[in-house]
């Protein structure tokens, strides 16, 4: 049976389906395709995937619940992989509802459909910014996620809760995976490696908020796309054996695992590599911290070391270089 992928348009659900493709499994990837940023780098990504046999693009929103189930109905599918979603942090201040309508009412259909349909197993982003205020270092799953400081890593949260709604009630196996901050080629616009390299290379000054001092699990596409991909058949089981106020650990079929590099890097170094790269200095703009944003993330990955070998291995110099590499490729400068 093929594989869904949802947001096979976007940054990680295209290296998501690129790397399915490779190891020979068929995908059907539906997107919205919106224009929460450059449509056209979007469409470049379905170009590159709908010339790689194995793949069905259908595009489509997933609030449309009679296509959806249709699709189901059609591919049979027994593994969804569900990363379509409305992202970013600071549009989530200026426009939240359609933080409700993608990443939770979306997120509803994926899921009847997946328990009406059976499905073995569905795999879905969730973030790092659940962790909101949490000053606990490293993010752990085991952490308290119950103070989220924007609307982003609210419905992220509640993605989690209903996913171990659908997994108690219906038996339904899922993973959750809190991504940490992800970069590489193809990479969104709006993101710090994105933004940095456009505007220095257009001799622009960069907006470098509090102070260059925050730090990030800086995480490499491939190294995300290879967890994902791993936990596919890694697919959790119900235990009866749980007791229920164990408030680490469930008895439904239901995973959490932080997913990301286990190394934090500071935002100054980050563009002192970027301006290594592109052997050209920055004009920086220091602001403060923005609000919604968090001064540290640091992931706890030891759960999904042990449960399926994952270690992160492209380092931060070579991740930029890789990206910058695209970016001059794609863009002709």
């Amino acid at each position: 049976m093929p594989i869904l992928v949802t947001g096979s348009a976007g940054f990680i659900g295209y290296h998501t389906c690129m790397r399915l493709l490779d190891m020979g499994h068929s995908v059907v990837g539906v997107d919205h395709v919106n224009s929460y940023y450059d449509v056209k780098l979007k469409r470049d990504r379905l170009e590159k995937l709908c010339g790689r046999d194995g793949f069905v693009f259908v595009e489509s929103d997933l609030n449309d619940d009679d296509g959806l189930t249709a699709l189901f109905d059609t591919h049979g599918f027994e593994q969804v992989i569900h990363l379509a979603a409305q992202a970013g942090v600071p549009y989530s201040l200026e426009n939240p509802k359609a933080y409700i309508d993608s990443n939770v009412c979306g997120f509803l259909n994926v899921l009847e459909c997946c328990r009406h349909h059976k499905v073995k197993h569905l795999v879905y982003a969730s973030s790092s910014s659940v962790y909101g205020q949490n000053t606990e270092m490293p993010f752990s799953t085991r952490h308290p996620v119950d103070h989220p400081i924007s609307l982003y890593a609210a419905t992220k949260r509640a993605n989690e809760l209903m996913a171990h709604t659908y997994s108690s009630a219906f038996s339904l196996p899922t993973t959750g995976l809190r991504f940490f901050t992800v970069y590489g080629p193809w990479g969104r616009p709006d993101m710090a490696l994105f933004l940095f390299v456009d505007a220095i290379l257009k001799d622009r000054p960069i907006d470098v908020y509090n102070q260059g001092k925050s730090k990030r699990s800086f995480t490499y596409v491939a190294d995300i796309v290879e967890g994902v991909v791993r936990l596919l058949h890694h697919i959790p089981q119900a235990d009866a054996t749980i007791l229920p106020n164990r408030p680490d650990r469930s008895s439904a079929p239901f995973c959490l695992y932080n997913i990301g590099n286990d190394q934090t890097v500071e935002l100054a170094y980050f563009i002192s590599v970027i301006e290594g790269v592109l052997d050209k200095k920055a004009k920086k703009n220091y602001l403060p911290l923005r609000t919604g944003d968090v001064p540290v993330t640091y992931a706890d990955i030891a759960d999904l070391e042990q449960a399926i070998g994952y270690r992160p291995t492209r380092s931060i110099e070579e991740g930029i270089e890789k990206f910058v590499s695209w970016y001059r490729g794609y863009y002709g400068v």
